[in-house]
């Protein structure tokens, strides 16, 4: 396992081919996010001979993201399988799988192909712990790259987590950070229910600090990652970063966001994000995906039932547009930007 050098002694990160005979990581180290999750794998599968990776060129190639990269070569051909692209029939088999007391991992190879196994998740794998009266366990993760700002084409940067998230019987995440990835993905892998592990491609190769010590949080608690006044800002995955940055802009002009990262996305952890507005008083909910019948639509509903004497604005909301993903040339003017956070923010302020 080679280690690069980066500015600060203490902070390495971990790139090429993982090596059987290397030693799990200790300390805080600065990993990309993909290669965060890359560790998560590893010390998932180290942990339990039972979980097995599965997708589309995930073994010799790595993953078209190199996220499963020297996996194969660390744990085999029969923990780390490629499969044929048929991805209805790789989670049916990750489904029997669980059935037999493994703990399978699918890659869906982008976002867009989740699809061709929209039945097997919707109708089968989310129903078949209730189907059997909580006899039977289903500790299937689907790790899913999603989003945009890859400069791809239609199907391979779509936001699919609404539909997920709206299916009873699934959980689902999505990390903002390489010490979220490498965490979340392990405690997904140990849940014993589904769990859609949406990936934010975008941040794939973003680089921060991981500890290997400490986790942090629970698999689904949401998140304050900025503290401010005057308005709530919430989002997930990709987005976190957009947030982010118009709190550093909003602050140059003298207005305080505060930034709830969402972390999961189905079970929601309200109580972050309603202490926060009780306090701010306002909240735009950002997210990649369209806007109508989504997550944000969901935030949006159950905040103003829960504290709408606390709402001095009505809440917001900043999404892609409610068409087909465009070609990529326009894909800056869909996603949604920290100038339309901004904006948002503006006309909620002059409520």
């Amino acid at each position: 396992m080679s280690v690069e050098t980066v500015s600060t002694s203490a902070e390495t990160e971990t790139t090429g081919a993982a090596d059987a005979a290397a030693p799990a990581l200790r300390g805080v180290h600065t990993l990309s996010m993909a290669k965060a999750i890359t560790a998560g794998l590893r010390e998932a599968m180290r942990n339990d001979p039972k979980v097995l990776l599965m997708g589309e060129d995930i073994g010799r190639l790595g993953g078209v993201f190199r996220v499963t990269e020297g996996l194969l070569d660390e744990f085999g051909e029969q923990r780390v399988l490629d499969t044929p692209l048929a991805e209805s029939g790789i989670v049916g088999t990750a489904i029997g799988l669980a059935m037999r007391g493994y703990r399978p991992v699918v890659e869906i190879q982008f976002d867009g192909f989740i699809f061709p196994a929209f039945d097997q998740i919707t109708s089968q794998l989310s129903r078949l712990t209730l189907r059997h009266d909580g006899t039977l366990s289903m500790p299937v993760v689907i790790r899913v790259p999603y989003g945009g700002h890859i400069g791809s084409i239609e199907h391979h940067q779509e936001s699919p987590e609404a539909y997920f998230a709206h299916t009873p019987g699934l959980r689902v995440v999505a990390p903002s950070s390489p010490h979220d990835a490498y965490w979340m993905i392990q405690e997904a892998i140990a849940s014993n229910d589904p769990v859609l592990f949406f990936e934010p491609k975008s941040r794939y190769w973003g680089k921060g600090p991981v500890d290997h010590d400490h986790s942090g949080l629970p698999l689904h608690s949401s998140r304050v990652i900025r503290k401010g006044d005057d308005v709530t800002v919430v989002g997930h995955g990709a987005m976190v970063a957009t947030l982010l940055q118009a709190a550093d802009i909003a602050a140059e002009e003298g207005r305080s966001l505060e930034v709830v990262d969402l972390r999961s996305l189905s079970p929601i952890d309200y109580g972050p994000i309603l202490d926060s507005v009780q306090r701010t008083g306002r909240l735009v909910v950002a997210q990649e995906a369209y806007g109508f019948v989504s997550v944000g639509s969901e935030i949006a509903a159950t905040v103003a039932e829960r504290a709408f004497y606390s709402l001095e604005a009505p809440v917001l909301r900043v999404s892609s547009f409610d068409t087909p993903f465009p070609p990529a040339a326009l894909e800056t003017e869909y996603l949604p930007s920290a100038d339309r956070v901004l904006e948002a923010v503006d006309r909620s302020m002059a409520y």
